[in-house]
């Protein structure tokens, strides 16, 4: 037994012993045959990143002097835009809150400007309902702007009913666009 117990360790240890790895012989060659290589970057190949002015002291934009150039510019620029209401009603569309957000963010920073909010309304309906309807619409935009922060000096409302409609036809696409309050740069105060 004991016979059998040595020649069992003695089997195990050559195993062990004689079964050493062999390295290749050129490891060197095959590292560099599964290493990827990595490019080398110029430094004028690197773009560098924008720099962003994060100062709260910015200067407002140059505004053109003309008014009707500069309604065309805030509207072209996306700086002043028209909100929308439902059917014969005048509370505020969350689409028409976000839109009144830009509106009063351009507008806080241009104090200068003086801003006409027209209320209209599609042709339903009565000229004496509709100018009711639409003085409502223009003080709900005014209102939403004054509890934005913008000076409630700066802001007039006038309401012109179905008298100016933006579209002509007479189905609900098109009244659609007629039930809006419209915003209009008249002037820029003296201060």
């Amino acid at each position: 037994m004991k016979v059998k117990v040595v020649v069992v360790g003695l089997f195990l240890l050559v195993s062990v012993v004689g079964c050493k790895k062999k390295k290749p012989a050129n490891i060197e060659k095959e590292i560099e045959e599964t290493t990827t290589e990595i490019p080398e970057v110029k430094e004028e190949e690197v773009e560098a990143e924008p720099e962003v002015d994060l100062s709260l002291d910015k200067k407002p934009e140059t505004l053109p002097e003309d008014i009707v150039e500069l309604n065309q510019y805030v509207v072209n620029e996306g700086l002043l835009g028209d909100i929308f209401f439902d059917f014969d009603r005048f509370d505020l569309r969350p689409e028409a809150r976000e839109r009144l957000a830009k509106n009063a963010e351009f507008l806080k920073k241009h104090p200068e400007l003086i801003v006409l909010i027209e209320g209209h309304c599609d042709e339903r309906g009565t000229n004496e309902y509709n100018l009711a309807l639409g003085d409502k619409r223009a003080n709900a935009a005014k209102d939403f702007l004054v509890s934005l922060g913008v000076n409630p000096d700066n802001l007039k409302t006038i309401s012109y009913g179905e008298e100016k409609p933006f579209c002509k036809e007479s189905n609900e696409q098109c009244w659609q666009l007629n039930r809006r309050a419209h915003f209009k740069i008249i002037s820029r105060s003296k201060e």
